[in-house]
């Protein structure tokens, strides 16, 4: 009976001190977050206004505004995703609905693991080596665009194949049943009912690329939030002018992602709770 009593008394003590552990790593975390959000709210918040939104950069990028950064950005996220949306939704249903259980799936699956752990930066590269310089591409937007379609092409993937697994296997067991072909089925059926997947991993990869540095540096000609921070914290000449416009430049940065993943998470809740 003792025994039996100090086994449970040391898990339930093991687990109390798994579940603090874990806790404080959380609040940490938040800690961190919060404190470096509002180093830069308080440095950059005087900055922000209309007119820093909607002019151009002065003077060594020490003065005005940033609105070139904001229409680059733009341009390359929504260039990204016209490139990575298509290609990430073949994929995806491809391993879903066509793939059968062998080597090539397994090794696909596992290169599209593998594509999203790697660092921006060699994604950088990658687009200097092969956009830039093998493909005669130059240092402009396409490559750009395409350096960052191929970084968020994971995130697509990922997020239309989980949507997929999840949409019942009956709905396509009917449609096929009612004389609709395998085709007909993932169009008209399965695709329709994981819209809402595909919208939040569209989403999630616009945010990913808006908030990317390494991987334009040295592809894309085109102004953007992240680099102009780059810029102004490696070039800047007046620290006393550039850590205001930096730290206004990051807030509208953090804003765009988190009003993003925000998006996504709404459209992700609204479709869980869809009736089935």
């Amino acid at each position: 009976m003792n025994l039996t009593m100090n086994i449970r008394n040391r898990r339930t003590y093991k687990e109390h001190a798994g579940l603090f552990m874990i806790k404080s790593a959380a609040w940490i975390v938040v800690a961190l977050f919060l404190s470096s959000l509002g180093y830069i709210a308080y440095h950059g918040a005087g900055t922000l206004s209309p007119s820093f939104l909607s002019t151009f950069p002065e003077k060594m990028m020490e003065e005005g505004g940033i609105l070139p950064c904001i229409i680059g950005t733009a341009i390359l996220s929504i260039g990204a995703m016209a490139v990575a949306l298509p290609l990430g939704i073949a994929c995806a249903v491809w391993l879903n609905e066509y793939a059968k259980e062998g080597p090539l799936k397994k090794l696909i699956t596992l290169a599209v693991a593998n594509l999203a752990g790697v660092p921006s930066i060699v994604f950088g590269l990658f687009g200097l080596a092969f956009f830039v310089t093998v493909c005669g591409l130059g240092v402009s937007a396409i490559a750009g665009i395409l350096t960052l379609a191929i970084l968020t092409l994971p995130i697509v993937i990922n997020t239309v194949r989980e949507t997929l697994s999840q949409i019942p296997n009956s709905w396509r067991e009917s449609s096929l049943a009612l004389g609709a072909s395998k085709t007909q089925t993932v169009l008209r059926t399965v695709l329709p009912a994981a819209l809402p997947g595909i919208l939040t991993g569209a989403i999630l990869g616009l945010a990913r690329a808006a908030g990317e540095t390494s991987a334009i540096m040295f592809t894309a000609a085109v102004m953007s939030l992240p680099y102009h921070i780059y810029v102004l914290a490696t070039t800047g000449m007046n620290p006393d002018k550039a850590v205001p416009i930096q730290c206004a430049t990051a807030l509208v940065l953090l804003m765009t992602v988190f009003a993003l993943n925000l998006m996504a998470f709404y459209i992700r809740q609204k479709s869980s709770k869809r009736p089935a």
